[in-house]
C-alpha cells in the first residue's frame, strides 16, 4: 500500500499568516516573566507550528528563522539538546541557501548559545566569535545592533 503524501488544506498566503502570527505569540510568551507551565507548553508548539508554516509555505530564509526561533524557544527554557538540533537546521540551511547577513550571524549565535547552555565553552565562544565576525557583513546598523545586542546576553566570557 502506497501513501500519498497529503498537502495540508490551508492555501499559501494563509499558511505564511500563520506562520507569522505563531512566531509573534512565541516573541510574546518569551518575554513573559512568570510563564505557567501550560504557556511555556504553547510557546514549544507554537514554535514549532509557526516553523512548519514556513516550511510549507516560505522561503528558506522563513525556515531558517523558524528553526532560530526553535532554538531560542528551547534556550530560554533550558533545553540545550534541542536548543542545539535547531541551531544547527539554522546554520544548515544558511550554508545550502547562500543565506548570510543577519541570519547568517544569528545562526552562529543560536550555536554559541545553545553550546553554552549545554556547558561546552570552548564551543560557545567560538560560535560566537564567529557571530561577532559575521556582524561586520551585516547591511543594516539596525540588524547588526540586534544581533550584537543579543550576543551580550551570552554567559560572561563568551
Amino acid at each position: 500500500m502506497s501513501e500519498e503524501k497529503v498537502q495540508p488544506a490551508l492555501d499559501r498566503a494563509t499558511q505564511r499568516q500563520v506562520a507569522a502570527t505563531l512566531f509573534n505569540r512565541v516573541w510574546t510568551l518569551m518575554e513573559t516573566e512568570g510563564r505557567t507551565e501550560a504557556e511555556e507548553a504553547e510557546m514549544i508548539h507554537a514554535a514549532h507550528a509557526s516553523c512548519y508554516h514556513w516550511m510549507m509555505s516560505g522561503e528558506p530564509v522563513n525556515r531558517a528563522r523558524g528553526e532560530w526561533q526553535c532554538s531560542r524557544v528551547y534556550a530560554v527554557l533550558g533545553r540545550p539538546e534541542p536548543a542545539l538540533f535547531h541551531a544547527r537546521k539554522v546554520l544548515e540551511i544558511c550554508q545550502r541557501e547562500g543565506i548570510a547577513d543577519f541570519d547568517l550571524a544569528f545562526a552562529y549565535e543560536a550555536l554559541a548559545r545553545a553550546c553554552a547552555l549545554s556547558g561546552d565553552t570552548g564551543e560557545a565562544r567560538r560560535w560566537a566569535d564567529l557571530a561577532r565576525a559575521a556582524c561586520e557583513q551585516v547591511a543594516e546598523n539596525d540588524d547588526r545592533e540586534l544581533v550584537l545586542s543579543d550576543l551580550d546576553t551570552l554567559p560572561a566570557g563568551i
